[in-house]
């Protein structure tokens, strides 16, 4: 009998021991999936709910198609219900303990991040914009019956998962702007990609902000940084009014010291525009303007300028070089989520974009979350594990040497993915996201780090 219960007891004592390695064995695996996750088909519901409908407006494009309504850039975020946000203990690998505010770190020219300066605040603009952002409905009633509407009462509950170090600032604040700068330099970044829409135009949630670009460049030139155009979707954008608006931006801008002028293998220094959502125009409109033989055609003029599309779906690849651009970024944060921000697909962009002459740009993030105005699309979240997500994102985006790096983004706080200082916060039931264990600035560093990483891998290329 003593012998029986003494099996008896080893057998329970092991069965827990193996239930208990298999939970950590699935801890790991679902930590895996975080950095990498599953591939998911530019079909799958967050494709059909957040890019604009691809417009078709001649039989040549395929009328079937859905894409992601970022609501010209603003798939918001907020956290009022946290319970999809996995906790994790991994720690990124950081750079050594440094005061990058205090040491002048210099600007990497082929690191450019996405800059927004759409937010508002009672003090310098009257009301709040875009923190007060309102929570979107699932396309299928049935399902946005489960979900709360309204929107955002700052400054305690602003559209954001995280909150910013500086508050529901305005970007029209001195020194918000400032701030932001002197970031931007520290993480070693050397292009702003603001956020632009014609003078007068502005994205549904917030007001024009044309005005405020000599702002910006002044301010950028103060930090020996530059600026460059990244072109949203305005109301009939088209071949003659893109036309126009580069021409606005070169005759106003162009000659200010801070204007990003690329230069190109063949020793001529050109503009850089960004087109978002460039899928939507059909690529005869854009052959008009980007080609020598278009009707509309800005090429071998003063505006010639660099053209480069957003690719979400593989098929874009050959809209892009039929419409006359010079190269694609990706854009999107959420590995897994397009064919574009795939990671695993990086390597066939950039072969095809060397065979074509093309630039190609992937987009790293630190992570994405939008469920905030949009609390169900919680599948599309991509935890930041402490940094090793973006990481791996700068790991991949190295592995097929691009001439240049877009970060999404600085200040993104919307989708979640800001490397902006972030701070932890508590008010009511709302519990915020933070960066801990790691210090506000955790983001900044970590750029800064894959900036002098990406320099000296470059130098081992062109030897």
């Amino acid at each position: 009998i003593l012998n029986y219960d003494i099996m008896a007891r080893f057998r329970r004592r092991t069965c827990i021991i193996l239930l208990l390695f298999i939970l950590f064995i699935c801890s790991i695996m679902m930590a895996l999936k975080t950095l990498r996750p599953d591939r998911a088909g530019f079909g799958d519901p967050f494709g059909l709910g957040l890019l604009p409908e691809l417009q078709q407006r001649t039989a040549l494009l395929d009328s079937k198609q859905n894409s992601l309504n970022r609501v010209q850039g603003d798939t918001v975020t907020h956290v009022s219900n946290l319970r999809s946000i996995p906790v994790n203990t991994m720690k990124a690998s950081m750079p050594p303990v440094n005061k990058l505010e205090e040491e002048s770190s210099s600007p990497n020219y082929n690191f450019h991040i996405f800059y927004y300066t759409w937010y508002g605040n009672p003090q310098f603009d009257g009301k709040y914009l875009h923190w007060n952002h309102p929570l979107l409905p699932h396309w299928d009633p049935k399902i946005a019956n489960n979900y709360p509407k309204g929107r955002h009462n700052p400054p305690e509950d602003i559209g954001a998962n995280f909150y910013p170090e500086l508050g529901s600032y305005s970007s029209k604040d001195p020194a918000v702007i400032d701030a932001h700068m002197k970031q931007m330099r520290s993480a070693s970044t050397g292009v702003i990609v603001l956020s632009w829409y014609p003078p007068g135009m502005a994205d549904e949630n917030g007001e024009p902000t044309d005005d405020l670009v000599p702002v910006i460049l002044d301010n950028a030139y103060k930090y020996s940084l530059k600026v460059t155009f990244h072109i949203e979707p305005y109301k009939d954008r088209d071949d003659h009014s893109m036309y126009h608006n580069v021409k606005y931006i070169i005759d106003k801008y162009g000659s200010h010291p801070a204007f990003y002028r690329h230069k190109t293998s063949t020793g001529r220094s050109l503009p850089m525009f960004y087109v978002y959502d460039s899928y939507v125009t059909i690529p005869e409109i854009w052959a008009n303007l980007l080609t020598v033989s278009g009707s509309q055609s800005i090429r071998n003029t003063p505006y010639d300028a660099l053209f480069i599309a957003l690719l979400v779906e593989e098929r874009h690849k050959h809209d892009i070089h039929r419409s006359g651009f010079d190269g694609m970024y990706t854009y999107f944060a959420t590995n897994g989520f397009s064919y574009g921000s795939s990671h695993h697909n990086w390597a066939s962009l950039k072969a095809f974009c060397d065979s074509n002459n093309l630039m190609f740009i992937p987009s790293v993030g630190p992570g994405y979350i939008d469920t905030s105005i949009r609390p169900w699309n919680n599948h599309n979240t991509r935890n930041r594990v402490n940094g090793k997500y973006y990481e791996t994102a700068f790991s991949a985006a190295l592995l097929v040497r691009p001439e240049i790096i877009s970060i999404t983004s600085f200040n993104e706080w919307h989708e979640g993915t800001q490397i902006e200082k972030a701070v932890p916060k508590r008010t009511g039931q709302v519990v915020y996201l933070d960066y801990k264990p790691h210090k506000p600035n955790v983001y900044l560093e970590l750029t800064q780090k894959w900036s002098e990483k990406y320099r000296k891998e470059q130098e081992q290329w062109l030897m």
